[in-house]
């Protein structure tokens, strides 16, 4: 059977900047495309030492079938951060989470040991989309 691998996932974004400072500053990841402008900008970054796994920042309005309908569902569910998630893995959850933290990422949920066997922690990024951690080992 062939390999299958995740390349590239997509979450909205409404403040390049404010991303930047989360993903590239906080999180460490690398930025790899930086295209578009203003409010139509196109970020991509990854991890370090993973070239193939991309995440990548988008503009939530890019499609122009989008209604005005949608743009409301879509703001209003962005702000309550329920429109999109990820969910990474570290070794280092505690390091993590303090990094985060002392760097005013807005906390979800402190590392926690969940009934179903994961430890993790959560945050908002500054679109208000959900980051888990998960803890690996």
């Amino acid at each position: 059977m062939n390999e299958i691998t995740i390349h590239w996932t997509f979450l909205p974004h409404t403040d390049p900047e404010a991303s930047l400072a989360f993903y590239r500053d906080l999180l460490g990841f690398e930025v790899r495309q930086d295209v578009g402008g203003g409010p139509m900008r196109w970020i991509t970054l990854g991890p370090a030492g993973q070239p193939d796994v991309s995440l990548v920042l988008e503009p939530p309005f890019a499609d122009p079938g989008i209604t005005e309908e949608e743009r409301r569902t879509i703001t209003e569910m962005m702000a309550k951060g329920t429109y999109a998630r990820v969910v990474l893995a570290t070794a280092d959850l505690d390091g993590v989470f303090d990094r985060l933290k002392s760097g005013g990422a807005e906390l979800v949920q402190e590392p926690t040991q969940q009934p179903y066997g994961v430890r993790d922690c959560a945050f908002r990024d500054p679109a208000g989309n959900m980051v888990r951690f998960n803890e690996v080992r």
